[in-house]
């Protein structure tokens, strides 16, 4: 969760307001997929932030992510189809895809990101998390990305590319599946619910050339006409450089809570907790030593008495041996109140 406290209201008011105009607002129906400057400022936004390839065309603006899910599976889903998830992973895409009758198989992470030797051969999709796996955090490898580019290409298949990548707090920008992608297999999903706000309900997908229309007529069929006045303020939001801005701060604000959740971590939960490694996103996840599910579920108890709450990292296992750990967030949380939350977290493990 981003920290809406930090959203800037009065930059956001402005935009919006000058497209609540009567000089600005339409009586027709419009694009489905999505307002053209909205789509052209994503456009020029990915590429120079994430090197993605695209041109305008290849936008498709979504309500978030999960609607991007739903087109994808709508376009490329017959009953029955095979879909390979990461394990662990996040859990809104494991229902959606169960939802369209899709045969959902549970691929293993390891250190080095999705394990592509264990993907199953009639994977008609495969989304994956390469610059920020989820929950665990580590990025994909890029012998792994090579890998599984090269598996798509041979099976047939399409990857669904990207999560959680705008905030990277160390080490070098790293380059996209999409950017990689010489075939057309990747399709790139984005969002603004973590740089901006998630009641914005603003996300896009970027497709490749032969998916392009068949998604936008999945979009024309699920929504006929986008909410035009925030797509359109949007697009000014970026042009004008809020956006950027916007992000510049918040990696700042956010890669200090980051650093100071992860110090101590290392420094006073060591004898309990090992902490995995990321410099990306709005999370920290640590697996406990003890490996018990039960001291995991007893942490999380005596944590809620008080007022501290986090994730149980095994509830992202859907099979397999789930390893116990905690899901540390702190992207809404205000750095003065980390070092207390901390405080009492660690007399959770005293007993």
């Amino acid at each position: 969760m981003p920290d809406g406290a930090l959203f800037p209201y009065a930059d956001w008011r402005r935009a919006m307001a000058r497209q609540i105009r009567a000089s600005r607002l339409t009586s027709q129906y419009a694009d489905p997929a999505g307002h053209r400057g909205l789509r052209e400022s994503i456009a020029r936004h990915v590429a120079v932030s994430r090197g993605v390839r695209v041109e305008p065309d290849d936008v498709i603006v979504t309500n978030g992510t999960q609607q991007a899910f739903d087109l994808i599976a709508r376009v490329l889903l017959r009953r029955g189809a095979t879909v390979a998830l990461e394990n662990p992973g996040y859990p809104m895409v494991r229902i959606l895809m169960e939802s369209m009758d899709a045969n959902v198989i549970s691929v293993p992470v390891d250190d080095d990101g999705l394990v592509v030797d264990a993907l199953p051969k009639n994977a008609a999709l495969v989304y994956a998390t390469p610059s920020h796996q989820f929950p665990m955090g580590m990025p994909m490898s890029n012998d792994r990305r090579i890998a599984l580019l090269q598996w798509a290409e041979r099976r047939n298949s399409v990857i669904i590319d990207d999560y959680d990548s705008e905030f990277r707090f160390g080490g070098r920008p790293l380059e996209t599946l999409q950017a990689a992608d010489r075939n057309g297999r990747v399709i790139y999903v984005g969002s603004f619910s973590k740089s901006l706000l998630p009641a914005l309900r603003l996300g896009f997908l970027i497709a490749p050339p032969s998916l392009r229309n068949p998604l936008r007529a999945a979009a024309h069929a699920a929504t006929w006409f986008p909410q035009w006045p925030a797509q359109a303020a949007l697009a000014t939001y970026i042009d004008e450089g809020h956006l950027a801005r916007h992000i510049r701060k918040m990696r700042r604000i956010y890669s200090e809570r980051h650093a100071m959740i992860s110090a101590t971590l290392q420094k006073d939960f060591a004898l309990w907790l090992v902490t995995i490694p990321a410099v990306t996103g709005m999370h920290l996840t640590a697996t406990l030593r003890s490996r018990n599910r039960k001291h995991e579920r007893e942490i999380a108890a005596r944590a809620a008495a008080r007022n501290v709450s986090f994730d149980l990292l095994s509830t992202y296992w859907t099979s397999g041996r789930k390893r116990p750990g905690l899901v540390l967030g702190y992207g809404s949380i205000a750095t003065a109140d980390i070092e207390e939350g901390l405080r009492r977290l660690h007399e959770c493990f005293k007993g």
